[in-house]
């Protein structure tokens, strides 16, 4: 796509006033590869909360609904190609999302919707369990792709998802025609990896294990995928190019020490990454099947 044609996304997550997570990490990686962002917080938080106690700033639910309906009824609302959600405060926040990406699908079909489900982690739900249902139960099948982890796909399937053949399962059950999994069964020793599923194909991305990595990953690497499918780019090619971006960047935040990731110093490696990242193809559920 030419930049003079490149659409804008709606960014719909948690906004932190120091760090580099949320609408944070997802707004400057879509930003630096081209794309206009129109963001809007559903939270605001003065850092990550793993980072401590402190105020979060809410909004009313009939204020945040009236923003949405601003947003439906926007004059500029074509400008817009794509939305992306990642973290809801509430439950009535994900009914007004999923209100607002109906409404625009209705303009123009073709429109992406990426929903991340930023709820839960190894240790279980992080938020409320009724706002985790609507985000399953509403926005998921609204989805051209979801972005969950292996933890939070597990919760929305009600089962443990050890290796990625029952991911992959999960993935077809829940519908979505193309999902994108992180922290899937690594093949390669002291590794993680991100599994793709779409119609076409069954991949895996697997790149060195970082130890206590800094929060964001995930909120980036969902952007980062979007900005390179909007581009036109193969779905592999894509897979390969953001997950060697969001790599390289931890790893240079591994390497000097900082509790966030530090966005602001490597930016090349959202445009031109450089990290060797091992592409695996695996079966699709789809050809097992036959056989």
């Amino acid at each position: 796509m030419s930049e003079d044609k490149r659409g804008a996304v709606i960014v719909i997550s948690s906004h932190v006033i120091r760090g580099s997570v949320g609408n944070r990490a997802a707004v400057l990686g879509l930003e630096a590869l081209g794309f206009p962002v129109w963001a809007m917080p559903t939270i605001v938080l003065p850092w990550h909360p793993g980072r401590g106690p402190a105020t979060r700033l809410t909004f009313p639910e009939g204020d945040f609904d009236k923003a949405i309906d601003d947003l439906i009824r926007a004059p500029w609302i074509d400008e817009v190609s794509a939305v992306l959600s990642g973290y809801f405060a509430n439950p009535a926040q994900a009914h007004a999302v999923a209100r607002l990406v109906t409404a625009l699908k209705e303009k123009k079909p073709d429109l992406m919707y990426v929903c991340d489900p930023v709820m839960g982690d190894l240790g279980g739900l992080y938020i409320a369990e009724a706002t985790a249902t609507v985000v399953r139960d509403q926005l998921i099948p609204l989805a051209s792709l979801a972005t969950p982890n292996r933890y939070e796909l597990a919760w929305m399937v009600g089962s443990q998802l050890d290796d990625n053949t029952a991911i992959m399962d999960a993935a077809l059950s829940l519908g979505p025609p193309r999902m994108l999994v992180t922290s899937a069964v690594p093949m390669m020793a002291g590794g993680t990896g991100n599994l793709y599923l779409s119609g076409r194909h069954a991949l895996l991305a697997e790149h060195r294990l970082i130890d206590n990595p800094p929060n964001g990953l995930g909120d980036l690497l969902a952007a980062v995928f979007l900005a390179r499918l909007m581009d036109g780019v193969d779905e592999e090619k894509a897979l390969q190019l953001a997950t060697a971006s969001v790599y390289e960047i931890l790893a240079r935040t591994a390497k000097r020490g900082s509790d966030e990731l530090t966005l602001e110093s490597d930016l090349a490696s959202l445009s031109t990454p450089m990290a060797m990242v091992q592409m695996r193809r695996l079966v699709h559920p789809a050809q097992q099947r036959k056989r």
